[in-house]
């Protein structure tokens, strides 16, 4: 039963792994326009919830965007990363 909970706890930090660099991916499309236009809130955004997830170069990343964001830029990606953590 042991052997069973330390797998499935591996499986679920697996998982959450997935989805920061998943979250990760959407910042680096957001901050080189690939696919979409560049949108440096958006790149915010996404790396500040790679980030929360567990992604360090989400989270590097994010502190070099902001270097060249202003403030009302960082505010909005901020509470837009908010408000997508709150609903999912």
């Amino acid at each position: 039963m042991a052997r069973y909970e330390i797998i499935e706890a591996d499986a679920g930090a697996a998982g959450a792994n997935a989805k920061a660099d998943i979250l990760f991916e959407l910042g680096m499309m957001y901050a080189t326009g690939r696919d979409c236009e560049v949108d440096m809130v958006a790149a915010h955004k996404w790396f500040n919830i790679a980030a929360i997830k567990g992604s360090a170069r989400a989270a590097a990343l994010r502190a070099e965007l902001a270097e060249t964001m202003s403030k009302p830029e960082i505010a909005r990606a901020l509470r837009e990363a908010r408000e997508w953590m709150t609903t999912h």
